[in-house]
């Protein structure tokens, strides 16, 4: 039997939830970012403890999972997540060579981490943020009208001592 990936912690946060939705399938995805929030990754063993708690199939708890690619289920992300936008009006504004200028940088590809763990760098289709344009987005902090020079300043906040 595999090891147990949810903690008694876990699961009280994933049944606070309980009261709020109609059904227990309904608490899927708030089940996965308590997960994610604790683990920054959302390991093959917690889709199964997740069904198990809800319900539910694991392949109904992997389909929502696997909806969405805020989601990582091979390794954990970094300890910050870089979504660099490349909507159209990002990438009109930029966007897809700051991201560039930036995986260069940190020497990753964009869906990557740092080798010290401390920045995953990912693109997002679309932040709605198009009057901001080109715009990431970083620990729920928008930053607008980026340009290599910022990404370089916001690169130089994470970096270690």
């Amino acid at each position: 039997m595999a090891e147990r990936i949810l903690t008694d912690e876990m699961i009280e946060a994933i049944r606070s939830y309980f009261p709020r939705y109609p059904n227990r399938q309904a608490v899927t995805l708030p089940a996965l970012h308590v997960v994610n929030e604790r683990l920054r990754y959302v390991p093959i063993q917690a889709v199964i403890e997740i069904a198990q708690l809800l319900g539910l199939a694991p392949a109904e708890v992997q389909d929502t999972l696997s909806f969405y690619g805020f989601f990582k289920q091979d390794e954990p992300h970094g300890e910050h997540r870089a979504w660099v936008c490349r909507s159209i009006s990002c990438a009109l504004r930029g966007g897809e060579e700051v991201l560039d200028h930036m995986a260069k940088k940190l020497g990753i590809h964009p869906g990557q981490t740092t080798p010290d763990g401390k920045l995953t760098l990912e693109f997002a289709e679309c932040l709605g943020a198009c009057d901001f344009a080109p715009c990431m987005l970083v620990d729920k902090t928008l930053h607008k009208d980026l340009t290599n020079e910022k990404a370089d300043e916001f690169l130089a906040t994470i970096a270690g001592p």
